[in-house]
C-alpha cells in the first residue's frame, strides 16, 4: 500500500523521479520505514534551473509522504516560492562546506538526505563527505542520477571503473562494510568504514545506510574460519 501511495503522490505532483526516471520503486522500498515518523528530511536540488517559479515536484511529494515530517531543500538558484508549511528552501551550493553547515545548524540532524543537485562527480563526493556525518544513525543517504560517473562533462570517465569519479568513491566504500576481516596489520577502521551498515546499488541510484558497522571478524589467528 505504501508503495502504491508514493507512486500516486509521484505522478500526482508531477515529479520526474517517476516521469523520466523509475526511482519510486527503490525509494517506496527504502524509505517505507520512515513514514509516518516526523523525520527532518533534506534534498539537495529544487529543479527548474534557475526560473525560480519551476520546480519543486518532488519537495511536495516528499512533504504529503512524510506527513509528520519537515522538507529541506537546497539550491544554488533562488526557489523561495516554493517554501510552505513544512517546506523550507535554502540558497547555495552543495559544494560550500559553510553554507551546508550554516543550513544544518537551522534543522539539525537528518534522518534522510537526497542529493539531486548539480550531478558533478566533485559536488556528489564533496557533499556527501560533508553532509554523511550529519546524518543520524539508522538514516539514509541517496545519491541520485549517478550515470554522471561516466560523463566527462560532469567529471566523469566513460571506462567504467575509472579512478576519480563518484562511483569509484561508492565502490570504495563497500569495501569498509568488511574492514573487519582486512589482514593488515594495525589498520585503523575509518569513520566510513565504522558508520555505514550496507549500500545498495540501482540504475543510476545509490543508497547508503548509516549505522554502527562494528562487527568482528570470524577469523582466529592464523587465518582460519571460525566454526558456525
Amino acid at each position: 500500500m505504501e508503495r502504491r501511495n508514493l507512486h500516486r503522490l509521484a505522478e500526482l505532483h508531477g515529479t520526474d523521479k517517476v516521469y523520466g526516471h523509475n526511482y519510486i520503486e527503490a525509494y517506496a522500498q527504502h524509505f517505507e520505514r520512515f513514514r509516518k515518523l516526523p523525520v527532518t528530511f533534506l534534498e539537495i536540488g529544487v529543479g527548474g534551473y534557475d526560473n525560480p517559479q519551476a520546480g519543486g515536484e518532488s519537495l511536495r511529494m516528499w512533504r504529503d509522504y512524510f506527513y509528520k515530517g519537515n522538507v529541506h531543500a537546497l539550491d544554488i538558484f533562488d526557489k523561495s516560492p516554493h517554501q510552505e508549511p513544512r517546506i523550507r528552501i535554502f540558497k547555495g551550493s552543495q559544494a560550500d562546506r559553510e553554507c551546508l553547515l550554516a543550513l544544518h545548524k537551522e534543522t539539525g540532524d537528518f534522518d534522510l538526505i537526497i542529493d539531486d543537485g548539480s550531478h558533478m562527480n566533485e559536488h556528489i563526493i564533496t557533499s556527501f563527505e560533508i553532509l554523511f556525518p550529519l546524518l543520524k544513525t539508522g538514516g539514509v543517504y541517496v545519491v541520485e542520477d549517478i550515470q554522471t560517473a561516466y560523463w566527462p562533462t560532469y567529471g566523469g570517465q566513460q571506462e567504467p571503473g575509472a579512478e576519480g569519479t563518484a562511483m569509484a568513491f561508492f565502490r570504495k566504500l563497500a569495501d569498509g562494510l568488511n574492514h573487519a576481516e582486512f589482514l593488515i596489520p594495525g589498520y585503523e577502521p575509518t569513520f566510513y568504514d565504522l558508520n555505514i551498515l550496507s549500500l545498495h546499488f540501482y540504475h543510476n541510484m545509490v543508497f547508503v545506510y548509516k549505522g554502527d558497522n562494528a562487527a568482528r571478524s570470524n577469523l582466529v589467528s592464523g587465518g582460519v574460519l571460525q566454526p558456525h
